[in-house]
């Protein structure tokens, strides 16, 4: 589901009747269209001007047809600090600046490498659209034009940018600079100066810069926003002594001239002047009494009441200050001046200059304190009544009403959760106390579900008993359910705890915990709670791959993508993809692997760019399947469109995939230095998830150790694990014995060949034992299907045997092999570039079984 988008923030403030020209200022931006320019930033503290010399200059140059300039234009609030409604707001406004992005395709929990890619995907769009629009343009079109290339251009505005903290949010912005196209310029407003390249942007060259003395205005400029904007009539004195006091700043000359504007006299003029100071604390607080004072107390109240909002409308005010007229209110004061800025071209959503606001609530708390929470709670309730449950649930934790924003998490939670908000979600989870949570099963499971995410396992199973708890309590009384909002998770509330201990099991490596409660969940679970059917049939299909039984994981597994997709749980459904890619290769069916990753990537990429974050681990897979038939060629193709959408731009639990695959394209190029560099940087990458390791990073880096003819290396690390040949199969540690029989396999040659003797290994020649190990692993993997394990192992088999001169067993075990293999050319592929001695015992078996050579 996409993340929604409030056109409001897409506007830029409308121009005035009356404002002061500012050219100086005006052609400093200018600058912002010189060739290698990249980005503008107008850096100066509160009531300097920048949003009205921004959105005067933006208005100017997109009238200007030599210019052919479209500017996209986003107000930035507090909660732009979540990526993924930064990034939908950013996209809808290149939209509507005519760049062909899809802000309906942003959707989910976004983290960097995602948002990366969303604007990789748009600066290509904008380069795109450039290059098509300046080859549609017709000879005549171009000499209509000042600009010489008759390029199209667009300039993306992003005004408040101070109110970002998220470090992931500047992280993304800084990638944006870097890659900027010529034809696509960032100019940003802010209060302070952005954790971005400024520094090295100046030192380029590529950097406009428009700070607060450049802001101040001049005597010259002064004036005439005093007496003509203003309507004052002030002597030249008068008005430098003003500016003066002022230092320029824009708000203290607006809150100066509206003070003015019940004084008459000569006298009464200067006795004003001569009361404030420099400081504009100062002159804020005195010119604010000032201009309140001045004002009917039915303006007042209005003005502090409805301080508490972000965002104005006739609407919302009559229900917080239980009035009507609100709509012919707010127009009276923006024809007024009174520091109200527009937020559309209809006049219908306004905001409060933000440091009037800040007065104003500070007024507020200061003579009516008794009267902020319920004006929080009636906004609340207005935006919960318009389906605004973000905005009401803000209002609701403004006002300390904490039963009323449980509430309200209860209500939008499974919103939240299709829309992948979960950033939001979490600091909604987190700021819900102990009291409020505790009693009810939807929220102790949603903050145990938080408890997860931040690796405390002992309390989400705490959270988890509180809910088992609250819904025991409800069933011994009635009345104890009626406090709970009636919603689909409440609903399914008792298959919920299931899903969620299967979770939990699953993180704590306890299969046979896992398979329990995922089958008590799916138990529970009504037919049409996709939700968690998706996650009990994930989970345990899970723990039955976990033991092995592949002939049991697979269909239960296919079910949890299906319902998954039904939940809308999209990305889900394309990363639950890749694990089943990986059981499909671990039954021995590469080729299905391979044409359900195909699927996959076909609806990942069906509606255009910017593609599911899951795209790029698509790719990964398809990489490592095209290696198992040797395809170099395809998996570094694959490797490079995964990196080309982010380098980090995969599923948290599969950042460290790429690099190992990677690795093993290097390796098999012989360049094992930088495959040893891979590894380390899988290393660094690997996060703990809920799929199990089945092939731990080490025996990787042992197998290629092997391939680069370090033996002591692999034989050192094989010594170190506690494998021994009469341990009993268990499918969790396969790939780590079969590397071990590999590594005694590969110093037997060594010692065959006389050219070394190593203790490494307590027996490197006990054939015998490697015999009796793949024995047993070959009857576990053959009685639970798994038979790309089967043909690994019989491989095995057969090299162990010609190692001990049995050639006829050898030849027959291989023959058996490939005989009973489901698919022969892509499961020994890769097997065979790693074995040279298999390539050898193929010839052997070829002229013992061709007639021709048996005479």
């Amino acid at each position: 589901m996409s993340t929604p988008v409030l056109v409001s923030k897409l506007y830029a403030p409308a121009r005035r009747g009356r404002l002061v020209p500012r050219e100086r200022l005006l052609r400093a931006i200018d600058t912002l269209l010189e060739p290698g320019q990249r980005c503008a930033l107008v850096s100066a503290p509160a009531g300097f001007g920048k949003t009205t010399l921004v959105s005067s200059w933006t208005s100017a140059a997109a009238e200007n047809p030599g210019r052919r300039l479209a500017v996209a234009w986003v107000s930035l609030d507090e909660a732009d600090n979540d990526l993924s409604r930064l990034m939908a707001h950013v996209c809808a406004a290149l939209e509507r600046a005519g760049v062909p992005v899809d802000p309906g395709s942003v959707g989910g929990a976004l983290d960097v490498a995602g948002a990366t890619a969303i604007l990789t995907a748009v600066m290509n769009r904008v380069s795109d659209t450039a290059v098509d629009t300046t080859a549609a343009a017709s000879d005549a079109d171009r000499d209509a034009t000042d600009h010489d290339d008759g390029d199209r251009r667009w300039l993306l505005v992003l005004d408040d940018y101070h109110v970002v903290t998220a470090a992931e949010v500047h992280e993304t912005l800084t990638y944006f600079v870097d890659h900027l196209p010529e034809q696509l310029r960032l100019l940003i407003s802010t209060r302070s100066d952005p954790p971005l390249p400024v520094a090295r942007l100046r030192g380029r060259g590529q950097l406009t810069e428009l700070r607060a003395g450049d802001l101040r205005f001049t005597h010259q400029e002064a004036g005439l926003f005093l007496n003509q904007v203003m309507g004052l009539e002030l002597r030249t004195g008068e008005i430098a002594a003003v500016d003066d006091r002022t230092e320029g700043w824009a708000a203290g000359l607006q809150l100066a001239g509206l003070s003015l504007r019940g004084r008459t006299g000569a006298s009464d003029v200067s006795e004003f002047i001569e009361a404030f100071t420099h400081s504009n604390r100062y002159v804020l607080d005195y010119l604010v009494d000032e201009v309140l004072g001045q004002q009917p107390d039915a303006v007042r109240e209005f003005l502090l009441r409805t301080s508490v909002l972000g965002r104005l409308t006739g609407g919302l005010c009559d229900a917080i200050t239980g009035q009507s007229g609100s709509a012919q209110m707010l127009d009276h004061l923006d024809r007024d001046n009174l520091f109200l800025v527009p937020l559309d071209d209809g006049r219908v959503w306004y905001r409060y200059h933000h440091l009037f606001a800040e007065v104003l609530r500070t007024r507020l708390r200061a003579t009516l304190p008794d009267i902020v929470a319920g004006l929080h709670c009636a906004a609340s309730d207005w935006y919960a009544d318009h389906d605004s449950y973000e905005d009401a649930a803000r209002h609701a934790f403004a006002a300390e009403d904490f039963d009323r924003a449980g509430r309200l998490v209860e209500t939008a939670l499974s919103q939240m959760r299709r829309q992948r908000r979960d950033g939001l979600l979490l600091a909604w989870l987190r700021a819900l106390p102990e009291d409020v949570v505790r009693p009810n099963p939807v929220l102790s499971m949603s903050v145990g579900w938080a408890a997860l995410v931040a690796g405390d396992l002992d309390g989400m199973e705490r959270r988890l008993d509180d809910a088992d708890r609250a819904l025991n309590a409800a069933a011994g009384d009635p009345a104890v359910a009626k406090m709970w909002v009636d919603t689909e998770d409440l609903r399914s509330a008792p298959a919920g705890i299931e899903m969620y201990r299967a979770a939990l099991a699953q993180a704590r490596g306890d299969s046979d915990g896992t398979a329990a409660h995922a089958r008590a969940a799916l138990a529970l679970a009504g037919p049409h709670d996709h939700f968690i059917r998706g996650g009990g049939a994930g989970f345990l299909g899970l723990a039955t791959w976990a033991k092995g039984d592949i002939t049991e994981a697979l269909p239960t597994f296919e079910q949890s993508v299906t319902a998954l997709r039904a939940a809308g749980n999209h990305v889900d459904a394309l990363d639950a993809t890749i694990v089943l890619a990986d059981m499909w290769v671990t039954a021995g069916r590469p080729s299905q692997a391979r044409a359900i990753c195909e699927q996959a990537l076909r609806i990942a990429t069906g509606h255009g760019e910017p593609y599911p974050r899951a795209t790029a681990d698509l790719h990964t897979q398809l990489a490592e399947l095209a290696l198992r038939v040797n395809d170099l060629t395809e998996a570094e193709e694959h490797l490079a469109e995964a990196a080309a959408l982010s380098e980090r731009g995969f599923i948290t639990e599969n950042q460290h995939r790429w690099p190992i695959v990677m690795a093993k394209v290097h390796a098999a190029q012989g360049d094992y230095p930088r495959a040893w560099d891979l590894l380390n940087e899988a290393e660094n990458r690997y996060r703990p998830g809920f799929y199990p390791d089945l092939h731990p990073l080490e025996a990787t880096r042992a197998r290629i150790q092997l391939a680069s003819d370090d033996l002591d290396a692999a034989a050192r690390w094989a010594a170190r694990l506690d494998l021994r040949f009469e341990d009993e199969p268990e499918f969790m540690r396969e790939y780590e014995h079969l590397t071990v029989v590999r590594c005694h396999l590969s110093l037997h040659r060594r010692a065959q060949d006389h050219r070394h003797a190593s203790a490494a290994l307590d027996s490197p020649a006990d054939l015998m034992g490697v015999l009796e190990l793949l024995h047993r692993l070959e009857s576990a993997a053959v009685a639970t299907g798994r038979h790309g394990s089967v043909f690994e192992i019989r491989l095995l088999q057969a090299l162990t045997q010609d190692a001990r001169g049995d050639v006829p067993a050898a030849v027959s075990t291989l023959a058996h092999a490939v005989q009973q293999a489901p698919e022969f050319e892509p499961c020994a592929g890769v097997f065979l570039s790693e074995e040279p001695a298999l390539k050898t015992l193929l010839e052997t078996a070829a002229e013992l079984t061709d007639p021709s050579t048996a005479q």
